[in-house]
């Protein structure tokens, strides 16, 4: 069985090569990413860049298509149709009555 002493020396060696092979990694890594910007002409700005396909991102704001005279309520037209607009629609109001 190993003393106390022997397996802390054990562990800052193993540590000691864990930290080799972290930098060795990372180097290589940074010299693939280094050889994969000049093939394709990329500089730090274009990692930085953000890239869209021109859509809106999720929960972005939408302006109000409708209003609710009385409350000043507004729904934007996407989405489930709020409370007011379903009980004035279910007494008889069409949807073009609260367009803005």
């Amino acid at each position: 069985m190993s003393s106390l002493t022997e397996l802390m020396a054990q562990k800052e060696a193993l540590e000691k090569r864990i930290a080799d092979a972290r930098r060795t990694e990372r180097a290589d890594a940074i010299q693939k990413i280094k050889t994969l910007m000049d093939e394709y002409g990329l500089t730090t700005a274009d990692l930085n860049a953000k890239s869209g396909s021109g859509r809106t991102r999720k929960g972005s704001k939408v302006p109000a298509k409708y209003r609710d005279p009385a409350s000043g309520s507004t729904w934007s037209g996407r989405g489930l149709q709020p409370k007011w607009l379903k009980a004035a629609l279910s007494s008889g109001r069409k949807l073009s009555d609260f367009a803005l």
